[in-house]
């Protein structure tokens, strides 16, 4: 009874909070460590001071337990533009805001499309998100993150190396900035901190993507995420949350932006692949045993690897095809598996999605497998030949350039219905 009770309190207080628009923001410092020189903030959610409700993370525990989520999400995001706005905050200063997985792909309520419309003219501003965002809800996290920079904004990928998948899926969200979780400049070093470091830094190098330390509590913090290849720090050494300063620091210079645009959710790996690729014609008893070589690859891989295939139809998708991808769901990050008629669970750790008769994969059989030091696809569109299946022939492109790997997985995993 206890329990219930203050259930049913913090719900209503909850209720209160967001009639009454009472949430607040309160700020963070973000600073260069090699100058010291403040660059950006991130704005983190606060219940009203001393309320039962004050801690986030109890805010967002009532908000998933009573169906609002979505509107507590999007009244953090309000408070934390119009706070910001209110002291003056602007380029080259940047604002970093969290994007609960959730609730992406949500349309704003009507008072907070207009202040979305307002900030991207007044703010440089960074949206937050995890890789539990692509793993659970693909489709919509590909298509927001392009709406985010349709307005001019950049993407960050918070907490990596607090799970393996992260390193897998890094490259589809394309990130301007890449949060390191804390754990990684607060504990010694080990050789899961060493993988991710590689895998983080290769994806750096590879993009022109900032690295930002979290968790930066002492000097001893601060030597190691610049050894991790950190360029940004965050962390109780340089300031605790609060109120924005006034006046605002004015920094020299703001963020590296521009990651490459991400290919077009509705196109077909054939088309991204065929546009600087040529193709070439062979039966399907070769395609089958490069088809399964890229997937003894991801196998090896092991656990920070995306793999993504089409079928055609599920009757493609035979018992063998399931035990082998069933195989990879137990170790990779995140599975795929698109046909017509795909079940949703075509194999133990697969996720299936079903392609429509018009969709142009329709007539595709793709393989791409996705990691932090491979990447190859196999791309081949069916020429419609008759007699025994495995005569048939296919126009295919082979290819393990990175780019255009990520690039044909991306339209794969764009059609890849909420889990």
């Amino acid at each position: 009874m206890a329990v219930t009770s203050q259930s049913i309190t913090h719900a209503t207080s909850l209720g209160s909070i967001l009639r009454e628009g009472s949430l607040r923001a309160v700020y963070q410092l973000i600073v260069d460590l090699d100058t010291g020189e403040v660059v950006a903030y991130e704005a983190l959610a606060r219940g009203p001071e001393g309320s039962t409700l004050e801690r986030p993370d109890l805010l967002f525990d009532v908000a998933r337990r009573t169906g609002r989520l979505e509107e507590l999400d999007w009244a953090c995001r309000a408070a934390a533009v119009q706070g910001a706005m209110a002291a003056g905050f602007g380029p080259p200063l940047t604002l970093f805001v969290n994007v609960e997985p959730e609730t992406l792909g949500s349309p704003p309520p009507a008072g907070a499309a207009a202040l979305l419309d307002r900030a991207q003219h007044e703010l440089a501003l960074v949206v937050e998100c995890t890789e539990r965002a692509i793993t659970a809800r693909p489709a919509e996290l590909l298509s927001t993150l392009a709406a985010v920079r349709q307005r001019g904004w950049a993407v960050a990928v918070d907490d990596v190396g607090a799970d393996a998948g992260s390193l897998a899926l890094m490259p589809f969200l394309r990130p301007d900035v890449v949060k390191l979780d804390l754990r990684l400049v607060q504990r010694r070093p080990s050789s899961a901190i060493a993988e991710i470091v590689s895998a983080v830094n290769a994806e750096a190098e590879r993009s022109g993507a900032c690295i930002l330390a979290e968790g930066i509590e002492t000097e001893a913090h601060a030597a190691t995420a610049r050894a991790l290849g950190a360029t940004l720090g965050q962390g109780w050494l340089f300031g605790r949350p609060g109120p924005l300063p006034r006046p605002l620091p004015v920094p020299r210079h703001g963020l590296s932006r521009g990651m490459p645009t991400p290919p077009d959710g509705t196109a077909s790996p054939y088309l991204v692949a065929t546009a600087t690729r040529a193709a070439r014609a062979a039966d399907k008893r070769l395609l089958i045993e490069i088809s399964t070589h890229l997937e003894r690859q991801a196998l090896a891989l092991g656990r920070p690897t995306v793999i993504a295939g089409a079928f055609q139809e599920a009757r493609f998708f035979t018992p063998a095809t399931a035990r082998r991808y069933s195989a990879l769901g137990d170790r990779a990050a995140f599975v795929a598996a698109l046909g017509e008629g795909m079940p949703p669970t075509p194999a133990p750790g697969v996720r299936g999605a079903v392609l429509d008769p018009g969709d142009p994969v329709r007539g595709e059989w793709d393989v791409a497998v996705v990691g932090p030091h491979f990447a190859g696809a196999l791309v081949a569109r069916d020429l419609g030949d008759g007699g025994p299946d495995l005569d048939r022939r296919f126009e295919f492109v082979l290819t393990y350039d990175r780019g255009l790997v990520v690039d044909v997985a991306s339209t794969l995993l764009a059609r890849v219905a909420p889990h």
